[in-house]
């Protein structure tokens, strides 16, 4: 099939493009590099040893978007652009709402004038919000959203619901995603935050190869385990291969669908920090300081229903996370600049 992925040349949609081909797919890409880097695109061909279809075009732009299904026989579309950092949400609602959203209506009206009917969305766990139990399970409540990201997250897979509701032929599947880590194990491609890490484990290990000086804890007095906040793990690579399995699912599905993607275990900041000290034979200086407005305790998924129908589940340990994490850091010490 020829996929489009929209932000494919990002963290996850750059992993998934790899995975997609390895399993005998056509990946199509467009990116405008607000949350990548143009290289990016270079060391995916690299890995895989072909050129991917690459248009640099902002996907809410309907004219350029249309272009692309016109050059490419598009069989179906996962959805991976958009804005994406939580804590900047809050600062600009307008733009997220406005770019998130926006560009997922102009690529479901260029989806119906091509008559492609198989979304695969990008969503995340933060649907959820902050009043469940857990393991998070699918037919949860969702709402209460803690910020602008996450609610975009949940009006876009309400609209997706409402296309599929009035046409019979559409089939959507909601992957909401816990904590995406590591890298490909290439150790080409991997997360490259700007500035300081929002992210625990590019902040590790940004504090391992000594761009900072060390790693912020946020909290030690969680009702948990060492009471530290306990969080969903999930290594990119069993996230990009889970996209592959919902792809397939979908062809063969109609409706809409939604799924979490992780690996239903949660890890503690510190079970993190120990396994990257053990794992790659280095110290992590920390300090604990205090909690962050918004954070919970812990979640973490039920990930029975992956298993059920796309028949995936994580493969990958919590120690290759840490080995590949570290691999990606060390071979790109400035990320995609060098």
């Amino acid at each position: 099939m020829n996929i489009l992925l929209t932000g494919g040349a990002g963290y996850i949609g750059s992993h998934t493009a790899i995975e997609l081909i390895e399993a005998g797919h056509n990946a199509v890409i467009a990116d405008n590099f607000v949350n990548s880097n143009p290289s990016i695109v270079k060391r995916m061909n690299e890995i895989i040893g072909q050129t991917i279809p690459f248009y640099n075009i902002d996907v809410a732009d309907v004219a350029a978007l249309d272009e692309v299904f016109c050059k490419h026989k598009i069989d179906a579309v996962i959805h991976f652009a958009g804005l994406k950092a939580v804590g900047e949400s809050v600062q600009i609602p307008v733009k997220y709402y406005r770019n998130n959203i926006d560009s997922t209506l102009s690529l479901l009206e260029i989806m119906a004038k091509h008559n492609v009917h198989t979304f695969i969305f990008s969503s995340s766990a933060t649907v959820y919000g902050n009043m469940n139990n857990i393991p998070y399970i699918e037919n949860m409540h969702v709402g209460h959203c803690s910020s602008p990201y996450a609610w975009t997250k949940l009006f876009i897979e309400q609209i997706l619901a409402d296309v599929a509701a009035v046409n019979s032929d559409f089939s959507v599947v909601l992957l909401r995603y816990f904590n995406p880590v590591g890298a490909h194990p290439s150790g080409k491609i991997g997360e490259n935050p700007n500035g300081i890490p929002n992210n625990l484990f590019p902040y590790i290990s940004q504090v391992a190869i000594g761009k900072l000086a060390e790693l912020k804890i946020f909290g030690n007095d969680y009702p948990t385990k060492d009471g530290t906040g306990v969080r969903d793990y999930i290594h990119v690579v069993d996230l990009a291969k889970g996209h592959v399995a919902a792809l397939e699912y979908a062809e063969k599905h109609k409706g809409v669908e939604a799924i979490n993607l992780g690996t239903g275990t949660g890890y503690s900041v510190l079970d993190i920090v120990k396994t990257f000290e053990q794992t790659n034979n280095i110290k992590i200086p920390y300090q604990i300081v205090s909690r962050r407005a918004g954070d919970i305790a812990e979640y973490y998924a039920d990930v029975s229903k992956a298993l059920l129908l796309l028949n995936w589940k994580a493969k990958k340990t919590l120690a290759d996370m840490c080995r590949d994490t570290w691999r990606w850091q060390t071979q790109n010490p400035d990320g995609y600049e060098k």
